[in-house]
């Protein structure tokens, strides 16, 4: 996405793409049903820690660990195998968002860091910088062609200064938007999936939309599939107007499935409790 124009506010000029306002309604619409649930006033605490265990495993599936959600809930040891450490990142990212949101607004570029951090651990020299020149980047299921270093880095900045701005933007074209725009720089040398999807969580918390953090998108992308996900963020990487907003709907309804999810649960609690 391109940070200079003269649209003093970019985030907000990609609210008013043809259809991206009815998006924005649709998840409002979504996040009110489950924050309504009356489930939700006595057992919200239980909500948000299924929905973060929800949130990793459809992360980690998008990143090529698909596995079962009892899979994810009984394993306690992710250090085995590649797809292991993908669940493991995931999980970790999801318990790490919530702890950032005070700093993200005044240094998105330093959360971003510490999500790297916290997702790829156990490549010291690499985690928590932006790539160099010529480092490869281990993001197999993204095939875009890579911006190089020093445009990365630029548009990177380009993106925090809108976030610490602020701006009149709705909260999901703000998370789409920084989703997208760090799946396209792919700014790291690994694990640009995941800490990308923890970015958009945090903009969805700290933004007002979902507090509680109970409609994770997360679920929503891995419902609609790799192939679709892969799609629209063609769009958003085409920067046509269409492609954007095509790309913000999809997340828009990303955000709705992972409402509906959380809503299935507070209607399992509610029957157990009857």
């Amino acid at each position: 996405m391109s940070t200079t124009g003269a649209t003093a506010d970019p985030l907000a000029a990609l609210g008013a793409l043809p259809g991206v306002s009815e998006s924005v309604e649709s998840v409002r619409k979504a996040v009110d049903r489950v924050y309504g649930h009356r489930i939700m006033r006595r057992r919200s605490n239980e909500i948000t820690s299924e929905a973060a265990l929800r949130g990793a495993r459809g992360s980690a599936a998008l990143s090529g660990a698909d596995w079962a959600l009892e899979e994810v809930r009984r394993r306690t040891d992710f250090s085995g195998d590649a797809e292991a450490r993908t669940v493991g990142a995931a999980l970790r990212l999801t318990a790490e968002a919530g702890q950032l949101l005070s700093i993200w607004r005044q240094s998105p570029l330093r959360v971003l860091a510490r999500l790297h951090l916290v997702a790829a651990a156990d490549k010291a020299d690499q985690v928590g910088r932006p790539r160099q020149e010529g480092e490869p980047v281990d993001e197999p299921l993204v095939e875009l062609p890579l911006p190089g270093a020093a445009e990365a880095h630029g548009r990177l900045e380009g993106l925090s200064e809108l976030i610490i701005a602020g701006g009149s933007a709705p909260a999901l074209v703000t998370a789409a938007v920084v989703h997208g725009e760090l799946l396209a720089l792919r700014p790291f040398a690994s694990h640009n999936g995941l800490v990308a999807r923890a970015a958009e969580r945090i903009v969805l918390i700290g933004s007002g939309l979902d507090p509680k953090s109970v409609c994770a998108a997360e679920v929503g992308h891995a419902e609609l599939g790799r192939a679709a996900y892969l799609a629209a963020l063609d769009g958003y990487v085409s920067g046509t107007p269409e492609g954007m907003a095509a790309w913000i709907a999809h997340c828009g309804r990303a955000v709705e499935l992972g409402a509906r999810e959380s809503t299935a649960v507070c209607e399992a609690l509610q029957r157990g409790a009857a």
